[in-house]
């Protein structure tokens, strides 16, 4: 598939419809307009690339919707630069998302099929994240922390303590909490042992598995 001026018109309209449910972030509607989500999904599928809402990849896993990428990115606050550690790395549209905001991106995926086919499909696109892990995405990274910014992508039954430990003071775990439907959390560490919590609506995700060995 190609990235035409009919996609890149497409983009310009889905950048709109997140902008009319609230997303104020210029950096983060230009990345939505950036980003050629069709290429993310199956050609067959190539219709509902630029409609708002999540879709099937495979794996019993989901390309989240757009506003939802677009909600949970403007929460992160990314900064040029920024070392930002994304659990659940999908498709990588949330990662070509951050890499289109210039951040310095480490992603973990359980799936090892996704793992596969993600990694492959980064190489095609020459989109260039520091490092595609495949991993427990519970335990986070801790030899390349601490991280400016945390982004969980899948529905986390609870705050896995080893992501807040490596935020950097002043750093931002965006994390979905819950098992049906989660609610949207941000956690900012203030000091090594204080962290704000902030509670930020309901959505819904596919579950945060945790490996049990």
């Amino acid at each position: 598939m190609k990235d035409t001026l009919k996609h890149k018109g497409m983009r310009n309209k889905l950048a709109q419809v997140v902008a009319s449910k609230g997303i104020q972030d210029e950096n983060v509607l230009n990345a939505i307009k950036a980003v050629p989500r069709h290429l993310f999904l199956d050609s067959s599928f190539e219709d509902h690339a630029y409609q708002d809402k999540a879709f099937p990849i495979g794996a019993s896993q989901t390309i989240s919707q757009p506003y939802t990428v677009a909600f949970q990115t403007e929460l992160l606050q990314v900064k040029p630069n920024d070392s930002i550690l994304e659990i659940g790395t999908g498709s990588g549209y949330q990662t070509a998302i951050l890499l289109e905001l210039k951040a310095k991106v480490y992603t973990i995926e359980r799936q090892k099929e996704l793992f596969k086919k993600t990694s492959l499909f980064f190489d095609r696109m020459g989109y260039r994240p520091k490092k595609v892990i495949f991993g427990d995405g519970y335990k986070g990274l801790p030899k390349i922390a601490p991280f400016d910014g945390i982004i969980v992508t899948a529905g986390a039954p609870k705050v896995p303590k080893a992501l807040l430990s490596q935020l950097k003071v002043g750093g931002r775990l965006v994390i979905p909490v819950g098992t049906d439907e989660q609610v949207m959390t941000l956690f900012i560490r203030k000091s090594e042992k204080e962290f704000e919590k902030q509670e930020l609506g309901l959505f819904r995700f596919v579950p945060l598995l945790e490996n049990k060995n």
